[in-house]
C-alpha cells in the first residue's frame, strides 16, 4: 500500500456513508486524515466533573456529571409526561428536560448517583440553564454493562471533541478509534535531524497520544509535536514565497538628489518623528535592491504612515519611474488624493503653466470618473505624465497601462482580494515594488502567519501635535440620562467650532433588512440595529435639533458621498450621521467628537478605528460608546477595553483573543488560516518564531526540498489548489 493513501481513505469506506456524510457537512472531514486530525478540544478525567457553572449559552456541550434527582410530571390530564433531571457538578446544577415517548429510556437509566456524558444544546428556561432531550452515553463504572459503547470511555482521561448536532463526542470518538491504525502510515513532514534536535515524539505516535492519552503527560508530547507541525509546514510555505520573491528581477529605485523627494522634504513644516525615519530607512533599503520589496507597514491611526509612503513614491518618481496607491473605496481613494496634492502643493501640478521644475502630476482613477476625465487619466498613465496615481480597483483593469510602474502601495489589503495584489503587479515592466499599509495593529505572531511573505515594520509613534482621545461607555438602558449627557457634549463641541461623527451599524433604507439575516443577538432584542437615516431625523428633529446634520452610508452615490465629505472637511456640516464608511482614512482635523450607537454591535479593532477619526487636530477628542447591553456581558467588557486603552496592539490581542484566529483578518486569508487545528495565533508565538527560523535555514539549504519529500508532502497537502493560489498571490 502507498505511504500515504491510507489516510487518504475516503471516510465513507471505514465508516458508513451516514456517518460520513454527516461529518463531511457539519465538520468538514472527508478522509480518514481529516479525521485523525481533528483533534480532542479537551479532556475530561475519570472522576472528574465538568464545571456546569461556566456553560456557554447556544452552544453543543458535552458535559460529564453525576445525576442529583429525577422527576417526572405529567400534564393534559395525564396524558403528557415530562422528565425532569438535575445533573451537578460540584460547580452547578443543570436541568436536563425529556418529553413524550422519548421519557421512559432515560428515567430508567438516569438514577439519582449515576453518571454520564450528556451532550445537547444549551438553552434557558425560566431563567435557568437547560439541556432538552440531551443524547447521553453511561460511564462504565455506573453501568455495569460492559457493552462496547462503554469500553471506549474506559480510559482514565476521556477525549471530548468539537462536536455538532447529530455527531456527539462520544460518536466522533467511536469513529476515531475505527481510523487510528490508519496513524501508524502518516508520513512525517518534520525533517529528522529537526524532529531529534528539539526531543519531538513521532507523528504516529503523537496521533496516537492526542486522540487515546494515557497520562496529561501524553497530551503535552501530542500538543507540542503537532503545534510544530502546523507551525513548521506553514512557515515553509511562506519562506518559498519570500525565497522565490528574492529570485525575481526589480528596478532598484535609489533617490536622487536634488530631486522631487528633496524638493518636498524642503517644504515639510514639521519635521519626522523618529518612528517614520526608522521605517523610512527600511523601506529605501528595500527599494535600493534588484528584487522586489514586499514590506507590510503597519500603523496606528495618525502614526504618519501616508506621509512615509509619500515619500517613497517620490523617490520612485525621480528614478523616472511610476506609484500607484490602491484604496479599498472610492471615498477612501479620493480622501488620499486630497491629501497627497495638499501635501506636495505645486510639486503636483506637474504639466501646468508655472509649475515647480521638479513637478509630477498626480491623478485620481476611480470607476466612477466621468469619460473624458478617466481618458485622459489614462493618458497620463501611459505617457507617464502622471508620477503618482491613486485609485481604487479600477487601477487594476486591463485597459489600464503603465509607462514604468515601479512601486505599488496597498491602503488596508485585508479588504483587498490577493487576485488584486497579482494584476497590479503584472503591470510593471518587471514586478513593482510592494507596500502594503494597515491601520489594524496586527499582532507579531499573525502578521508572522497572515503575512508571513512580507516582512513587517511598525509604526508606533504618533506624531507631536495629535491629541489624546477620552473614551467613555455610555449605558442607555441603565441611566438614559447618560445619553442625554452624550448629546449635550455633542452640542458643547459644536458650540466651541468643532464637529461631531455620530455612527450607526446600518444605514435604515429598507435595503439592508432584506438582505442581512439576523443574528441570535438581534433576535434576542427584537430589535434591529441603529439605522443612520432615522437617528439623523430623530437627532435633527430633537436632541441636536438646529444643528446641520448630514448623513453619509455606502450606498449614496459616489458625487453625493464625495460633496457631503467635502462640505463636512470644509466645516459647512456639524455633525455627520454615517456608517462605518468614514472608518479608514477620513482626515477630518476640526471633528473632535464622536458618538457609536450600538457600540456593541462592532468588533474591537473597527471601535479602535473610528474612533481614530477624531482628535486629529490640536483640540482633544472625545468618544462616546452607546450601549443597551447589560453590566454583565461579554459585550460591555469589549467595550470596557476600548474605553480603558488607546494601545492598538493591546486591542487587537484582545480581539483576537475574543474572536480566535478565524475572522481576523475577513476572508482573504482564509484559505491558510482554516490549516490550523491545533496552533492558536495567539498563545503559540514562541513555536511560531522558533518554526519561522527553521523553516529559513531548511529552504535556503534545500529551496525546492529535494532532500526532504515527506515535508513536500505534506506542503502539497496544506497547499492545495486554493491555498496554493493564495500564497502564489500573496
Amino acid at each position: 500500500m502507498d505511504r500515504v493513501s491510507a489516510l487518504d481513505e475516503p471516510l465513507k469506506k471505514t465508516l458508513g456513508a451516514a456517518t460520513a456524510k454527516v461529518m463531511a457537512e457539519q465538520l468538514d472531514l472527508h478522509t480518514t486524515g481529516d479525521l485523525l486530525h481533528h483533534y480532542p478540544r479537551r479532556y475530561e478525567e475519570r472522576g472528574q466533573l465538568t464545571r456546569l457553572a461556566e456553560l456557554p449559552l447556544d452552544e453543543d456541550v458535552t458535559v460529564v456529571a453525576q445525576v442529583a434527582d429525577a422527576r417526572v410530571h405529567t400534564f393534559n390530564a395525564g396524558r403528557g409526561k415530562r422528565l425532569e433531571i438535575t445533573i451537578t457538578d460540584g460547580s452547578g446544577r443543570l436541568q436536563l428536560v425529556f418529553f413524550g415517548r422519548g421519557v421512559h429510556k432515560p428515567h430508567q437509566e438516569l438514577l439519582p448517583g449515576s453518571r454520564a456524558m450528556f451532550a445537547g444544546k444549551v438553552s434557558v428556561f425560566n431563567r435557568k440553564l437547560q439541556l432538552a432531550h440531551p443524547t447521553y452515553a453511561k460511564l462504565a463504572a455506573d453501568s455495569g454493562d460492559d457493552s462496547a459503547d462503554v469500553e471506549s470511555w474506559a480510559g482514565a482521561l476521556i477525549p471530548i471533541y468539537p462536536a455538532c448536532k447529530g455527531l456527539e463526542s462520544w460518536k466522533i470518538a467511536k469513529a476515531v478509534d475505527a481510523v487510528l491504525p490508519s496513524a501508524r502510515e502518516a508520513v512525517d513532514p518534520l525533517p529528522p535531524a529537526l524532529r531529534e534536535g528539539r526531543g519531538f515524539v513521532p507523528l504516529p505516535e503523537a496521533l496516537l497520544k492526542v486522540h487515546r492519552p494515557h497520562t496529561k503527560a501524553d497530551i503535552e508530547d501530542a500538543r507540542q509535536r503537532l503545534k510544530w507541525d502546523e507551525a513548521f509546514v506553514l512557515q515553509v510555505a511562506l519562506a518559498r514565497r519570500r525565497f522565490a520573491e528574492t529570485q525575481l528581477p526589480a528596478v532598484a529605485r535609489r533617490p536622487v538628489p536634488g530631486g522631487l523627494l528633496d524638493a518636498f522634504d524642503a517644504k515639510l513644516p514639521f519635521t519626522l518623528t523618529d518612528g517614520q525615519i526608522k521605517v523610512t530607512k527600511e523601506i529605501f533599503d528595500d527599494l535600493a535592491t534588484e528584487h522586489p520589496m514586499h514590506r507590510l507597514l503597519q500603523g496606528e491611526v495618525g502614526s504618519g504612515k501616508t506621509m512615509v509612503a509619500l515619500r517613497a513614491m517620490l523617490t520612485v518618481v525621480d528614478t523616472g519611474g511610476q506609484a500607484a496607491m490602491l484604496a479599498p473605496t472610492e471615498v477612501l481613494a479620493q480622501q488620499h488624493h486630497r491629501s497627497v496634492v495638499e501635501m506636495m502643493g505645486e510639486l503636483a501640478e506637474g504639466g501646468m503653466l508655472g509649475s515647480a521644475e521638479k513637478a509630477t502630476k498626480v491623478v485620481l482613477l476611480t470607476g466612477s470618473m466621468g469619460a473624458a476625465a478617466r481618458r485622459q487619466a489614462l493618458l497620463d498613465l501611459v505617457t507617464g505624465e502622471a508620477g503618482i496615481v491613486i485609485g481604487t480597483h479600477a487601477l487594476i483593469e486591463d485597459k489600464v497601462q503603465f509607462h514604468d510602474l515601479g512601486l505599488v502601495v496597498v491602503d488596508e489589503q485585508h479588504r483587498f482580494g490577493v487576485e488584486q495584489r497579482d494584476a497590479l503587479r503584472s503591470k510593471g515592466k518587471q514586478p513593482p515594488h510592494l507596500l502594503v499599509m494597515t491601520a489594524t495593529p496586527i499582532p507579531r505572531t499573525v502578521a508572522m502567519t497572515v503575512f508571513g511573505d512580507l516582512e513587517t515594520s511598525v509604526l508606533d509613534q504618533l506624531p507631536a501635535g495629535r491629541s489624546p482621545i477620552a473614551t467613555h461607555v455610555v449605558p442607555a438602558q441603565d441611566k438614559p440620562h447618560f445619553l442625554a449627557r452624550a448629546w449635550e457634549r455633542v452640542r458643547e463641541e459644536v458650540g466651541k467650532g468643532h464637529q461631531a461623527y455620530v455612527v450607526c451599524p446600518r444605514i435604515g433604507d429598507g435595503e439592508d433588512e432584506k438582505t442581512k439575516k439576523k443574528s441570535a443577538e438581534d433576535e434576542a432584542e427584537k430589535r434591529p440595529p441603529l439605522a443612520v437615516l432615522e437617528i439623523a431625523e430623530e437627532l435633527s428633529r430633537g436632541a441636536l435639533d438646529g444643528l446641520r446634520v448630514e448623513v453619509l452610508h455606502g450606498r449614496m452615490a459616489p458625487d453625493d458621498k464625495d460633496d457631503v465629505m467635502r462640505r463636512f472637511a470644509a466645516g459647512e456640516v456639524d455633525v455627520l450621521v454615517a456608517t462605518t464608511v468614514i472608518e479608514v482614512g477620513v482626515n477630518v482635523p476640526n471633528a473632535t467628537a464622536m458618538v457609536i450607537m450600538d457600540a456593541d454591535r462592532f468588533g474591537v479593532s473597527q471601535l479602535h478605528q473610528l474612533r481614530g477619526r477624531v482628535g486629529r487636530g490640536s483640540a482633544p477628542g472625545l468618544c462616546l460608546l452607546v450601549t443597551e447591553m447589560p453590566e454583565a456581558t461579554p459585550a460591555r467588557a469589549r467595550l470596557g477595553a476600548v474605553a480603558a486603552t488607546l494601545d492598538g496592539f493591546e486591542l487587537s490581542r484582545i480581539d483576537l483573543e475574543q474572536r480566535r484566529e478565524g475572522d481576523v483578518l475577513g476572508q482573504a486569508q482564509s484559505g491558510v488560516r482554516s490549516s490550523l487545528r491545533m496552533l492558536t495565533v495567539i498563545d503559540d508565538e514562541e513555536v511560531i518564531a522558533a518554526a519561522r527560523e527553521e523553516a529559513v535555514t531548511v529552504v535556503g539549504e534545500d529551496p525546492e526540498l529535494e532532500r526532504l519529500p515527506e515535508l513536500r508532502t505534506a506542503l502539497d497537502a496544506l497547499l492545495d489548489k486554493e491555498r496554493e493560489r493564495y500564497l502564489d498571490k500573496g
